[in-house]
């Protein structure tokens, strides 16, 4: 679908329905002019919905995406058909405009704005199913998608209002146990080796001490055996800052 300014796409906002559950639809607007167009979205149900973002300005021969989320219902409606309809306004906007500088005074047909407006239906689907293991045959059985007629009430702008800018989406704090897990490993291991490298310099610290008491008979310390003795304090140290 699309209208003097912007090609709109998809003509229906398509919502997989899961109850409790939040769901997203992306609607994609294309300006194939050479104009700057500002846009706005409004609902009439805007409790139900937020559109991130539900103004902005679409440069000349580009496109922008609009993400509209329906927030997690506690009951399916009837039929799985739903009323709640969209609208799309844009006009020329100054060159150079920012998203920023978008107003309501914009899209106001009393001031003499041209104003272009499209009206976009809600239709739920079913949600996507996991591929079944065992081939059930042809689908043919299967029911449509649900749909949504129009009943014959054609919306007028005045009962759409402007959809809610922020989502409320909740994020949940994700544990990741085998990272957990590899980092413990190694910590362990590097530990491990720590306390062999150690156990070798204590060895071989103790040998020179024997050697050094046969082969001297003053009582000064042996050059090695200070730097012996300096080493394995690091690497205590370093065990000691890793645990």
């Amino acid at each position: 679908m699309s209208n003097a300014l912007l090609e709109i796409d998809p003509i229906d906002l398509q919502f997989p329905f899961e109850l409790k559950k939040q769901i997203s639809c992306s609607l994609y607007l294309a300006n194939k002019t050479d104009n700057y167009v500002a846009f706005k979205v409004k609902t009439t149900n805007p409790k139900k919905y937020c559109v991130r973002p539900n103004t902005g300005v679409v440069l000349p021969r580009s496109s922008s995406e609009v993400l509209v989320t329906m927030q997690a219902q506690k009951e399916a409606p009837a039929d799985m058909q739903c009323k709640d309809k969209f609208l799309l306004q844009c006009v020329v906007a100054t060159p150079g405009v920012t998203p920023k500088d978008v107003t309501p005074e914009m899209f106001s047909k009393e001031a003499g704005n041209r104003v272009e407006e499209t009206k976009l239906r809600v239709v739920y689907v079913d949600p996507p199913q996991p591929p079944s293991p065992v081939h059930e045959g042809s689908e043919e059985g299967s029911s449509p998608r649900a749909s949504v007629s129009d009943n014959g009430n054609n919306n007028n702008a005045s009962d759409f209002t402007a959809a809610p800018r922020f989502s409320v989406d909740r994020l949940e704090p994700q544990d990741n146990p085998s990272e957990a897990r590899a980092l413990i490993t190694r910590l362990t291991e590097e530990k491990n080796s720590a306390v062999q490298l150690n156990n070798r310099l204590q060895q071989e610290l103790e040998q020179l001490k024997r050697g050094s008491n046969r082969s001297q008979s003053g009582g000064g310390i042996p050059f090695m055996y200070v730097l012996l003795v300096g080493l394995i304090g690091l690497i205590l140290g370093y065990i000691m800052k890793r645990t």
